[in-house]
């Protein structure tokens, strides 16, 4: 890392796909004006399910329209429905919660390990009841939650096991790739994921061929795909859009590059934190098995202040989930009556991530750095 730099540096940046502009509109013109019209479920979707499966080794991969999308299709080809119970965790995104709650089933919240930020599987093995019908682990910010310990949880107890990836695509945990450890994993392609697009888009991994025909069916309005109109379950509009897919083909070859990319810039991070815990600065650790870059998030005792440090030297930051799923209007009254997921709620109260993108320049990460690092020093003179 060389010379920092003073210019404004976006959490959000608006020219993540600035390389592929070309790319892009040559793919719209070539879709738009094919003598096919072709533009949901066709060659290029099918291309990149075929990718993905064999990059993952994957028995089957099926392109959905959203993560979301996915989570609601594995869930419904599961047959989770009222009277159903699924332990997800007590920190993350609403689908975690909504999209077990839209299927009639009652989500159960799980609380974290205190530095992962995952649900932590013996908070999950005690919420355990006979209704419970499935296991939904997420993974969160740049560490996949245990899912080895997951597995054997949901092995042990005979449920199904849905692993949430969709921030940990490219990520491994004792070799084995994020959404390759569940019944089924998902994948999201939304713009700032590690492998975004411009647009909405998902995917469902697995090795069960009977679930993958269902979700296949499902994301088609219960189509079997053969047969156009003979509807065979109550399915969902959940097409894959023919562009995107395309895009997504060319983007493919240079995902590994860009994730080399942000775990560079996260290992720096980390070294450059590791000492700042007595400033109430806690940093995820620099590398180790099962990491994934797609949010590098600090824990900070005075989270405000930071942000405001960063912004007045020109650093855009940003809070994940500031309040945990119990907490949220949606969803309290699925919330245990006098049970609160304590290390969810740390979390809640001190994350904020830092920007972590491919294209940061050395200098632009290393200003990064130094500006919370001239914060830390700052918080021991004030005492």
């Amino acid at each position: 890392m060389t010379t920092a730099t003073a210019e404004r540096i976006p959490f959000f940046p608006s020219d993540l796909f600035e390389g592929d502009r070309e790319a892009l509109l040559d793919t719209v013109h070539a879709i738009g004006t094919g003598a096919d019209q072709k533009f949901i479920l066709g060659e290029r979707t099918a291309g990149l399910e075929r990718a993905l499966r064999e990059g993952l080794g994957a028995d089957d991969v099926v392109a959905c329209s959203s993560g979301t999308s996915a989570l609601t299709l594995v869930l419904t080809a599961m047959d989770v429905g009222p009277g159903d119970e699924v332990v997800v965790p007590a920190f993350g995104c609403a689908p975690l919660a909504a999209t077990a709650a839209n299927r009639g089933a009652r989500p159960v919240f799980a609380d974290i390990d205190p530095l992962a930020l995952t649900a932590d599987p013996a908070a999950a093995e005690a919420l355990i009841t006979e209704r419970t019908k499935a296991l939904m682990p997420a993974h969160m910010f740049s560490v996949m939650a245990d899912m080895p310990g997951f597995r054997a949880l949901a092995d042990r107890y005979g449920l199904r096991l849905v692993e949430d990836s969709a921030v940990a695509q490219g990520g491994t945990l004792r070799g084995r790739p994020a959404g390759r450890w569940g019944d089924a994993g998902v994948y999201s392609f939304v713009q700032v994921k590690t492998f975004g697009m411009p647009g909405e888009g998902g995917a469902v991994v697995t090795d069960d061929r009977a679930l993958a025909a269902d979700v296949r069916m499902l994301r088609n309005h219960g189509q079997d795909g053969v047969h156009r109109f003979r509807h065979h379950r109550v399915g969902y509009n959940s097409r894959f859009d023919e562009v995107m897919a395309a895009f997504q083909l060319h983007r493919l070859a240079g995902l590994p590059g860009r994730l080399a990319r942000r775990a560079e810039i996260g290992a720096y991070y980390s070294e450059r934190f590791a000492s700042l815990a007595d400033q109430g600065i806690v940093a995820p650790p620099v590398g180790g098995d099962g990491r994934c870059h797609y949010v590098y998030a600090v824990l900070a005792e005075r989270r405000e202040a930071l942000v405001d440090h960063l912004a007045a030297h020109g650093v855009d930051s940003h809070v994940y989930y500031p309040r945990t799923l119990p907490e949220q209007p949606a969803f309290a009254h699925y919330a245990a009556d006098g049970v609160r997921p304590l290390h969810a709620e740390s979390a809640a109260r001190r994350n904020l991530a830092l920007p972590l993108y491919p294209h940061l320049s050395d200098a632009q990460v290393e200003h990064i750095a130094d500006t919370v690092c001239a914060f830390a020093r700052s918080q021991d003179r004030d005492r």
